[in-house]
Parts: structure tokens; C-alpha cells; sequence
């Protein structure tokens, strides 16, 4: 379910776009049908709708997975049952449904399956839970340890409201009985609306069996109304997620500051210094280490590499030649930013304020400062002096500049694309290229020295 407006996320944006660690709150909720291997998702849709079904059109879910996604929309909204009732037309009558809300998103996978098992395929099985005071909440009312109905607060009697146990708005049951009973419900209560709810005392009516999955987990049932309990769940994510890391044996400097937006796959031994951001897909190999204060984003980085602190890695998300590779045992920053499509082979080194875009580093080149590499080949053993660029844009088009093995760029060159310097060249500091240079040569681009005796400098006029 995701037609709520959110009025209270004070957001233009529809409350189930808003983002939990990188995804958006439904993009979680997809996901996790899609680790239940879900053969039909059913997206309901109300405020926000040509938005909310754009952001997940195509997407099948950050987990692969393959299911028929349908969207269908509920106007106007005039409650829970009304809002599942849209979906008769296009559910399957076969089958265990599953329903979730898209502002619930640290629902786990296990927990459902336990919900799916408790339902049996013939049962109404309900996940619930106990809070000191679920005020707010619909109440589950039993008789032994049979429920007998669910009772919203404003219609819950003073006795009733003195139970803590709360529906979470997760249930499972069977696809033909949800539509029999969708079309029993009214708006006789309080609310003046159609409680999804009521379909408990229909089962009950039925001699349909109810049964209550009870956890203990309050954050998985944790739903999103307001931007503080967005942030709050936020560390309660990221608290989860360095949790699963440290079991796994990455190294944290602090669990409390670490923010992974995506999915972090580490290998043994990987230390992760304080205040660093992961975003989209980023795979750590053995013995990496990750200095304070990094962000790096779709990027692959090799056993025993050292991102040092305050450094940049944003790799593309939408084509795989702009992730960002870097090799075993190389070394980056403190300061450094490596943009789409840097590939940095085995030991490279690629030192502070040097950015590279769209570049290739073969094995042991070294841009130890200072340096902008664009749209470049550069070979082994390359030496890239402080200050010196590839200009690699004409106003109109990129060209590509190509390094050969063991050349020496000195300081302050300009390499102007496109253009070949030849294997084992120098070029001298200060030099500005416009030609390929000849393999072994010294190669220098510059004004001659000229120094003037007694010059004076301009005075100022009075």
C-alpha cells in the first residue's frame, strides 16, 4: 500500500519516495518481495501516483528478482480496505497474499516466510506485536489464544484499548478469500471509512482460522510519518547494517558513524575509518582500507588498496564502463577524487587534490599531486608530475591523450588532446604539448628564458 499523501513529512515529494539508506521507503518493500520470490507485486498508488510508479517503473527491485509488477490507484482514498480492494481486478485468485505498507520498509524477509507459514495457504495469519502504549493502534482482541478481531483505536471500548499487543498492518491469507471478504466491508464505524481490518471478524464468521505471528522486533514494523522518525530510523538502519558488517568481520572505527546507501561487500579484513559514505554498489576486497571522512560510490576496489582520508570515489550507476576500478595494493588521496570510468591497475598511486575521469592507469603510474588526468591512457610506470593536465576538451568534444610505459611528465605540463607521448619520454616542466612526441625524447615546450637588467615595475599614478 502506497497511496498516502504524508501530510506530515511537510514534503512535496510523496512520503514513500522520501530515501531510507540510499533506496526509497517502497523501493525496500519491493525489494523484500522480491527475496520472498514473489510472482505478482500489486503497487497501490493515490498521492503522488505518476511519481511513485515512474521511480519504480522498470526497477524490478534492487534485489534481481523476477515478478509481474502492477500498479493500481486509489481515488479517492477512503481508507485501508478501500485501498485493497483496487487490486480485485488484477490479483490472481490463486496463491498467498502478502500485504505491506510502503512506509513500513525494515520489514525482514525471515520474518514474513514466518508469516507465510503461519498462514498455510488456508489461514489468516496476522503479524503482531506488544508495545508498552500502542496508542494509535489497532488493537488484536482474542478469546484464548484465538483473535477474534482487530479494533481500530476510535473504535476501541476503554477495556480494549488497555491491550497492548497492536496489528502492524502486515497479514497474510488466500488470494480467493481476501476478495470474498473485501466485498463484505462498509464504513459503519467511527472513521467513516473501510477497514481492511474488519476482514478478521469475516474469518471469524467463516470459521477461517486467525492466528497471530507475533515478533518482538519494533523496528521492523516501524512506519514513516514524520522527518524525525525518518532520521530516526535512518541510524537504526545504518545501526543494523554495521552490525552485519562487524559479524562478517569488517573492522569499524565507529559503528555509530558509517552510512552505507546501497550494498557494501567486503572480504576479510577491511578496516572503515570514521564518517565514510557508500553509495550505490561497492565491493571492498581483502585487507582494504578506507581512511576517515571518504565517500565512495559504485566503485571496485583491490586486496590490500589504501583510499586514504577525505577522498572522492563516485563511480557511474548506469553503465558498467563508469565504475570506478581500483587495483591491489594501490594507494589514493588523502584529497583525492576519482570520477566515472577511472580504472587504476595494481599499485597505482594517485596522491592529494589529483582527479581522474575517464582514465586508465596501468600498473605502478604514480600522480602523487596536483594533477588532473581526463579521457586518458596512461602505461606503467608512468610519472605524473604536480600541476601538469590533460586537456581534453576542445569547447565541443573530448579527446583522448595517450601515455605511453615509463614516461616522465614534469611539473606544470599541459598535454593538449589529442596526443601520444612516446614510451620512455620526459617532457620537460612547463612544457605545453600539441604534438605527439617521438619514444626515449626529451621533449620541451617553452619560452626561452630571457631576464631584462634594471627593469622597473609600473608605479602607481597619483
Amino acid at each position: 500500500m502506497a497511496a498516502g499523501k504524508g501530510t506530515r513529512m511537510k514534503s512535496k515529494l510523496p512520503k514513500v519516495l522520501h530515501l531510507l539508506a540510499g533506496r526509497a521507503l517502497l523501493q525496500h518493500v519491493v525489494d523484500i518481495a522480491a527475496e520472498l520470490s514473489a510472482r505478482q507485486v500489486i503497487v497501490i498508488t493515490g498521492h503522488g501516483a505518476t511519481e511513485v510508479e515512474a521511480a519504480l517503473t522498470g526497477r524490478k527491485g534492487h534485489i534481481a528478482g523476477c515478478f509481474e509488477l502492477d500498479f493500481v490507484r486509489q481515488e479517492p482514498q477512503l481508507g485501508t480496505g478501500h485501498a485493497v480492494q483496487q487490486v480485485v481486478p488484477v490479483l490472481r485468485d490463486d496463491g498467498v497474499v502478502v500485504i505491506l505498507s510502503g512506509d513500513v520498509p525494515m520489514i525482514r524477509a525471515d520474518t514474513l516466510q514466518q508469516l507465510i507459514a503461519a498462514c498455510g495457504g488456508n489461514k489468516l495469519a496476522l503479524l503482531t506485536i506488544d508495545f508498552a502504549d500502542p496508542t494509535g493502534y489497532g488493537r488484536i482482541v482474542r478469546r484464548g489464544d484465538t483473535v477474534q478481531a482487530i479494533v481500530e483505536q476510535k473504535d476501541a471500548s476503554a477495556e480494549q484499548r488497555a491491550i497492548n499487543e497492536f496489528y502492524s498492518g502486515m497479514m497474510a491469507l488466500p488470494a480467493r478469500q481476501l476478495k470474498q471478504w473485501l466485498a463484505r466491508l462498509d464504513r459503519n464505524n467511527a472513521q467513516g471509512e473501510y477497514y481492511l481490518t474488519d476482514i478478521v471478524k469475516f474469518a471469524v464468521a467463516d470459521g477461517v482460522a486467525v492466528v497471530a505471528q507475533k515478533i518482538s522486533d519494533a523496528l521492523q514494523v516501524a512506519g514513516i510519518n514524520s522527518p524525525l522518525q525518518l532520521a530516526e530510523l535512518e541510524r537504526a538502519c545504518q545501526k543494523r547494517t554495521a552490525l552485519q558488517l562487524m559479524e562478517q568481520g569488517v573492522r569499524l572505527a565507529d559503528p555509530a558513524r558509517l552510512d552505507v546507501r546501497g550494498s557494501l561487500q567486503c572480504g576479510q579484513d577491511v578496516s572503515i575509518d570514521v564518517n565514510c559514505v557508500f553509495e550505490g554498489q561497492v565491493t571492498l576486497a581483502e585487507g582494504v582500507r578506507i581512511g576517515a571522512n571518504c565517500v565512495i560510490s559504485n566503485a571496485s576496489i583491490g586486496a590490500g588498496a589504501v583510499i586514504h582520508a577525505f577522498s572522492h570515489i563516485e563511480g557511474g550507476a548506469s553503465d558498467p564502463k563508469d565504475l570506478v576500478e581500483v587495483g591491489a595494493g594501490a594507494l589514493v588521496g588523502p584529497y583525492a577524487r576519482l570520477r566515472p570510468g577511472a580504472k587504476l591497475a595494481d599499485e597505482v598511486h594517485v596522491g592529494n587534490f589529483v582527479e581522474v575521469k575517464n582514465s586508465s592507469l596501468a600498473r605502478g603510474a604514480k600522480a602523487n599531486h596536483l594533477a588532473y588526468l581526463g579521457d586518458a591512457t596512461v602505461g606503467e610506470r608512468v610519472n605524473f608530475g604536480a600541476g601538469s593536465i590533460t586537456a581534453n576538451y576542445d569547447g565541443a568534444n573530448k579527446h583522448r591523450t595517450v601515455i605511453e610505459a615509463d614516461v616522465h611528465i614534469g611539473s606544470n605540463c599541459v598535454l593538449i588532446a589529442p596526443l601520444t607521448v612516446g614510451a620512455g619520454g620526459t617532457v620537460g616542466g612547463g612544457s605545453t604539448l600539441s604534438k605527439d612526441t617521438p619514444s626515449g625524447a626529451l621533449t620541451v615546450a617553452r619560452a626561452r628564458q630571457v631576464s631584462i637588467p634594471n627593469w622597473k615595475r609600473p608605479s602607481k599614478t597619483k
